[in-house]
């Protein structure tokens, strides 16, 4: 098969997929056995060339960071001093006592996964193949893109203190939960953003001062049960372009971040929440050092 024909028929196969606006749990739904072509990794390439970690016995760990441990100046400093170093050696770590209810964390994934589980008539009033909508349904979000797409589905959602999303905008199966978690969410990332522009060396406002808490973009991954795992991925590696990214993660695990070369395990932690330096804190910092 020519370069062009194959092309040719990855675009077919992508446009029946779409039409269905059932995403991948569609797919698993009706009982596939094999991972259709348009989410094989190709054959002549690797998932990574970078070996886990443990393969070199450096049992390499993503810093664990207590953000209740700062009631006191000297405390404070310590605390500053933790994150500036996981930022800078890893650019990502794991927060405990981050003041976020177990209830909420707990309420949040299962209103993602209820709404991913819904009747599929209900979640294609949502289904959209671009970021136009605050709201929207989809597999990959650039979808006439990614090749190979990843196996997951995906609901995206836009909110910001100026604009908030209105209730009837959000799904009835995850609307409630949505609305509690990103209000706790956008306190969190007050003080992360307080506390890292300390471990800059500025004042405790000036990211904030700078609009990084002016939106909040959630991402609310779904993977369903994949019959060829060894094909496909759930999601390829990538850097986020955020100033900062905070995760939850469910406790089956499969998040890995590279460092020193080698990929790292994230590994779960009941209650914690897995923060991410992104693009665009990265390019901040540089400014700031001058």
């Amino acid at each position: 098969m020519t370069e062009k024909s194959a092309e040719l028929v990855r675009l077919n196969e992508l446009k029946a997929f779409v039409s269905t606006k059932a995403g991948v749990k569609g797919l698993v739904d009706t009982k596939i056995t094999e991972v259709p072509r348009i989410f094989h990794i190709p054959s002549s390439s690797t998932l990574s060339n970078n070996k886990p970690s443990d393969i070199f016995g450096l049992n390499l760990t993503v810093p664990i960071i207590d953000l209740g441990d700062g009631n006191t100046s000297a405390a404070r400093n310590v605390l500053v001093s933790k994150i500036k170093e996981a930022a800078e050696n890893w650019g990502f770590f794991q927060v405990i006592n981050h003041g976020i209810p177990l209830t909420v964390l707990k309420d949040i994934k299962q209103g993602v996964r209820r709404f991913h589980e819904e009747d599929p008539e209900v979640k294609k009033q949502y289904f959209a193949t671009d970021f136009n909508t605050r709201f929207a349904y989809n597999t990959n979000f650039d979808i006439h893109y990614s090749s190979p797409m990843n196996w997951k589905d995906s609901f995206t959602c836009y909110t910001c203190p100026q604009d908030p999303l209105k209730p009837e905008e959000i799904p009835l199966a995850c609307r409630d939960v949505v609305i509690e978690y990103s209000k706790h969410v956008m306190e969190l990332g007050g003080l992360l953003f307080q506390l890292l522009s300390e471990a800059l060396g500025l004042d405790s406002e000036i990211l904030k001062n700078m609009d990084c808490l002016k939106g909040l973009l959630m991402l609310c991954h779904y993977y369903p049960p994949c019959p060829q795992p060894d094909l496909t991925l759930g999601i390829s590696k990538h850097t986020d372009n955020s100033f900062i990214t905070i995760l939850l993660q469910d406790q089956i695990g499969g998040l890995q971040v590279l460092h020193q070369d080698s990929w790292v395990d994230v590994t779960p932690v009941p209650g914690a929440l897995v923060i991410s330096i992104g693009d665009f804190m990265q390019a901040s910092s540089i400014d700031a050092s001058f």
